[in-house]
This record gives structure tokens, C-alpha cells and sequence, in this order.
């Protein structure tokens, strides 16, 4: 099965290009949720976040606070988003790792993120969550 990134990656499948290097690519994208919501993929296919190696993330890292910088002092942003969905269940719609960045003005009203509060004592949590080495 062939990815959509990959393909945009390629050149078979257009995509609205807000920055390019030898190892990311950003775009627009296309789903318009919110004014400049932009896309930084790398070049390369890796599946998601957990999936992919140190170094495509630190490629992704740089070119997603390249644009953040650049909405912010050249755009007219005052702050920016950035969100990593991983995995179906969190909201990756594309198996192809991305970083979204989602510009953002004072007052814009956008991402008023409705979690239901969790009971569970945070002890219950912390010791269902720890992380040993």
C-alpha cells in the first residue's frame, strides 16, 4: 500500500510547499483546520514518532522551529501549536510520521482541547506509568 506522504515526497502528488530540504519537506495541509495549518514530514518513510530513528526527529525538530520562527517573526503570529498524533488512536490519519504546526494569533479561539478530567489518584497513575530501565 502506497503512503500519500511518500508520493508527495516524490513529486507524483502536489502539495502546497511552505519549505523544503534535503531531508524534510513542510506543506500545507489540506484539511484547512485553522489558517496556515502546516505539515513537517521527513523524506524519508518512517511510521510515526516511536517508529522513527534520532535522527529524522532532530531533521523534523529543526525544520518545525525553522517555520514556527518564521510565522511568528515574519507572519504575524503571536505563538504556535505543534502537535505529534501517534498512532490511529491519537489521531494519525496518515501512518507516515508528521509534526503539525498549527500558527496561532491572541484570541483566535482554535484548539479549545475538551479532555475529560481523570479520577484516578495521580499515585495510581504514576505507579501504572513509570518507566524502568
Amino acid at each position: 500500500m502506497s503512503c500519500i506522504f511518500c508520493e508527495i515526497v516524490k513529486g507524483k502528488i502536489p502539495c502546497y510547499k511552505i519549505y523544503e530540504d534535503e531531508h524534510t519537506l513542510a506543506f500545507l495541509d489540506i484539511g484547512q483546520e485553522g489558517f496556515g495549518h502546516t505539515l513537517v514530514i521527513p523524506k524519508s518513510h518512517s511510521e510515526s514518532f516511536i517508529n522513527s530513528n534520532l535522527e529524522e526527529l532532530t531533521y523534523c525538530i529543526k525544520t518545525a522551529e525553522k517555520i514556527s520562527k518564521h510565522y511568528i517573526q515574519n507572519c504575524g503570529f503571536s505563538g504556535v501549536n505543534i502537535l505529534i498524533n501517534n498512532g490511529e488512536s491519537a489521531g494519525q490519519s496518515v501512518m507516515h510520521f508528521h509534526i503539525h504546526i498549527i500558527p496561532r494569533k491572541n484570541g483566535d479561539n482554535i484548539l479549545n482541547w475538551k479532555i475529560p478530567k481523570d479520577e484516578t489518584s495521580l499515585e495510581e497513575v504514576r505507579k501504572m506509568l513509570e518507566v524502568k530501565e
